[in-house]
């Protein structure tokens, strides 16, 4: 789960992480009052969206040559016109795809008098098994840039779980960094902050882009960036209230209600597969036969009918499905119970576009059967390769 910069910043501060003073707007009545709060004379109007890259974005109705999602504003009266203008608009950065994403919030916070821009993020190295700390001198908005250009600036800390952030691990980052004085002071106090509300938070992600050094050498988080592990916000509750649904896709709110493990893609083949493996396998080779799939989609060992029903009406719901391969092979998921849910979700929804079904494995017979005793015009399949093939021939025709 993503939440927004300003949600970000107000968890990390209070933890003790130093943000500047800011305001979010969720609508037009807050701007006022929003730049009124702050001292000035330098406000910055940030759009709230979740994706990057909002600097260098541009807003669909303001033309190719409009100022980008994030502007340094140097009077209240020049901060309320931007606010004015970027609210309710749909910017379009490198994250977002052609279709933008419509700016609902905005945060307008106090400038800060800036020396130097640095990179920082907490993440979980799977290769490693550690928490790690990527640290880069070269912070700002051309990140990957930098990452393909010059890898060699870029540095990782591993940090050991059972240990926690050591002396030794801030002494590393300091150096990363080329931190010296005041700001290396900073550092050992605000890296362990960071490493602790990573942490205790459940995140799966943290990312302060630009982390400044201040003209007095004081360090600071001047923009963040917060994902959080899904499957740990039953013990998150306070996070988990932060949510905002209008930032992702509809299908995937209602998959999440049935503890359904969906993502939307742009493809054209609707996929429900049991169990993550077999779902990105079944992604490969629909792509491999010259097909995109249009979702990953996990049913998972314990579906029930309900759960495989509500699955295939959100498969059908996406406008671009323009056929839908069921591939099932069933150990502890039982193939009648898949063959059940279909069933239902056709009675419920209707067929409008090709379907190819391929069920293996435990009560295969008994799925088979329920599926050729109803009336559905089903296409069956062998193996994988043959469903896949089957489903990429019946969508092009």
């Amino acid at each position: 789960m993503n939440i927004h910069e300003y949600q970000a910043k107000k968890l990390l501060a209070g933890f003790g992480a130093p943000i500047s003073e800011g305001s979010p707007v969720l609508s037009m009545a807050d701007i006022d009052k929003a730049i009124a709060d702050l001292p000035g004379p330098v406000y910055v109007v940030k759009s709230q969206i979740h994706a990057g890259g909002r600097g260098k974005g541009r807003f669909k109705e303001l033309g190719a040559e409009a100022k980008g999602g994030v502007r340094v504003c140097f009077s209240a009266e020049d901060a309320k016109t931007n606010a004015e203008e970027m609210f309710g608009k749909t910017l379009v950065t490198n994250q977002t795809g052609p279709a933008g994403k419509q700016v609902n919030r905005l945060y307008i916070e106090n400038g800060a008098d800036i020396d130097q821009e640095l990179y920082l993020s907490i993440l979980v190295d799977r290769e490693t098994s550690l928490f790690s700390f990527v640290a880069s001198t070269e912070g700002g908005m051309d990140i990957e840039q930098v990452a393909h250009d010059t890898p060699e600036k870029i540095h990782t800390i591993g940090i050991d779980a059972l240990k926690g952030i050591t002396d030794s691990d801030v002494e590393k980052l300091n150096k990363a960094f080329a931190l010296e004085g005041v700001a290396a002071e900073d550092g050992k106090t605000l890296f362990p902050t960071l490493y602790k509300a990573f942490v205790e938070s459940d995140m799966s992600l943290l990312e302060v882009n630009p982390l400044v050094v201040l003209k007095d050498g004081h360090l600071k988080v001047l923009d963040a960036k917060v994902s959080f592990d899904s499957n740990a916000l039953f013990r998150q509750k306070e996070i988990a209230a932060l949510r905002d649904e209008t930032e992702e896709d509809e299908k995937e709110i209602e998959a999440s209600k049935h503890d359904l493990a969906y993502i939307a893609l742009d493809g054209d083949i609707g996929c429900m597969v049991n169990g993550a493996g077999l779902a990105m396998a079944t992604m490969d080779i629909i792509k491999l036969y010259g097909a995109e799939p249009a979702n990953f989609l996990d049913v998972g060992g314990g579906a029930t009918t309900e759960k495989v029903t509500a699955a295939f009406k959100i498969i059908t719901s996406d406008p671009n499905v323009k056929g839908i391969l069921v591939n099932i092979f069933g150990g502890i998921m039982r193939c009648d119970v898949i063959a059940e849910g279909v069933v239902q979700a056709v009675q419920d929804v209707g067929l409008k576009v090709p379907l190819v079904v391929r069920l293996e494995g435990t009560k295969v017979a008994e799925g088979k059967a329920i599926i050729n005793n109803s009336d559905l015009d089903v296409i069956a399949a062998d193996d994988l390769d043959d469903a896949a093939q089957k489903i990429v021939k019946a969508v092009k025709g």
